[in-house]
């Protein structure tokens, strides 16, 4: 029906690069599905969770120690600065920087995080661990990148290895004999170093280099602007994960891996969101104005509804997927799945909203927004969740995805009919903020 249809638009007879971007994360997401039933098979629910917060705890260091280059290359590479290319040496060797002092900064802080994070795991392994804050930093920038550049297709192939590679590592180091959690670290900074050097190949051999030097002014621009538009990137991972740190803290490392497949499940509705963003910011940083504006209502208008209808299939099907796919010990995610599943349902409006925001040069819009979402997270979830676990999770995060939907609709009906005006780069985030 229209649902179909709508889906049809953003797959583009197979020339749109928002279906493109969807097919590609579709992708992503069954092979992370692939290795969460893989980890889930070997190590249980536990496993799970300490698989969840690899992913996440050195990503946030990264991007904290990164100064916003996820958030600012799309920016300087398709807009102001797609002509100079001092940008386009300046972002790998921040990122490259970054990621070897967050390595040493996770290092030092193994004992800490083996104790409240990883206990399942010796405190070598935790270490270890540290390598991929360097490895998914670099992997990341170099998807940040191809985005800003216009190789949707270069970008769309990082975002399909980086979840991909683990698979054939995990699987092949525990044929060898290799203890679970060791090859679940090496295997996680294995599939990033395929992965970024992949990535980072294709742009050198697209001419991403030539005649470019780093900067310490251009590096000064991106942390200026990228840490505005970071902000809303943190915050994000914040509302989407916190409440899998706090989890994992209080209640232990068995409800988080419960809980952290009722998550992905339910963010399944993120997908269609996720795509138009990915594209759409872009894009809006290259057009601007009134025409950025026109374009966000009507795709609000055409694809911001679809989230809410396919999430009435998914709350359906819950009961049955969850432990057929998983195990009985997983049943239990079927109610946090459901009231996840009820929040998300604005992610479409939010990704394109959001997109709009930072293409017009105003991603504090956007952070603030994500900003209100994590208060409502911190708040629901320390009192929440002591009392009522998982479930009390998933209502503190249910209710900050709609309280950031609420907020950016609210800023895109203030600033939209006034978009044609021109926003200074040094000051349009301090302005609209």
């Amino acid at each position: 029906g229209l649902v179909a249809a709508r889906l049809a638009d953003l797959r583009g007879a197979g020339h749109s690069d928002a279906g493109r971007n969807l097919m590609a994360r579709v992708a992503a997401l069954a092979a992370l599905t692939v290795a969460s039933l893989l980890v889930a098979r070997t190590l249980g629910p536990a496993g799970i969770g300490a698989l969840s917060l690899l992913r996440v705890l050195p990503w946030l260091t990264g991007v904290i120690l990164g100064g916003g280059l996820y958030g600012a290359a799309p920016y300087f590479l398709s807009g102001s600065g797609r002509d100079d290319p001092a940008y386009r040496s300046t972002f790998p060797t921040m990122a490259a920087t970054a990621g070897v002092v967050g390595g040493w900064v996770w290092v030092l802080a193994a004992p800490l995080l083996h104790a409240r994070f990883f206990p399942q795991m010796s405190q070598v392994v935790v270490a270890l661990a540290g390598v991929t804050v360097l490895t998914q930093l670099v992997e990341s920038t170099a998807k940040a990148c191809s985005q800003g550049r216009g190789d949707l297709a270069g970008s769309n192939r990082i975002i399909v290895l980086e979840e991909l590679m683990f698979v054939p590592l995990y699987g092949g180091m525990l044929l060898a004999g290799v203890q679970p959690y060791p090859a679940m670290v090496v295997s996680l900074i294995g599939g990033d170093l395929f992965t970024g050097t992949l990535g980072w190949l294709r742009l050198r051999a697209r001419g991403f280099f030539a005649g470019s030097r780093p900067d310490l002014r251009h590096a000064w621009r991106i942390v200026v602007f990228g840490i505005r538009a970071e902000v809303g990137s943190v915050v994000l991972l914040l509302n989407a994960r916190l409440d899998f740190a706090i989890v994992g803290s209080l209640v232990g490392p068995s409800a988080l891996g419960v809980y952290a497949v009722a998550s992905r499940y339910a963010e399944l509705l993120r997908l269609p969101g996720l795509a138009l963003n990915y594209v759409l910011y872009p894009a809006y940083a290259r057009a601007g104005g009134a025409s950025a504006a026109r374009s966000a209502r009507e795709a609000v208008r055409r694809m911001g509804w679809i989230p809410l209808v396919v999430a009435v299939p998914m709350a359906i099907l819950a009961p049955l997927v969850l432990p057929l796919a998983y195990g009985s010990a997983f049943r239990a995610a079927v109610v946090p799945a459901w009231i996840l599943l009820a929040g998300l349902a604005g992610s479409g409006v939010s990704g394109i909203i959001a997109a709009f925001l930072s293409g017009d040069g105003r991603p504090g819009l956007s952070s603030s927004a994500l900003g209100a979402g994590l208060v409502v997270t911190v708040a629901g979830d320390l009192w929440l969740i002591p009392r009522h676990g998982i479930v009390g999770a998933s209502f503190a995060s249910s209710t900050a995805y709609l309280t950031t939907t609420v907020f950016l609709l609210a800023c895109f009906r203030a600033i939209g009919d006034r978009a044609s005006q021109p926003v200074p780069l040094a000051t349009a985030d301090l302005n609209a903020t």
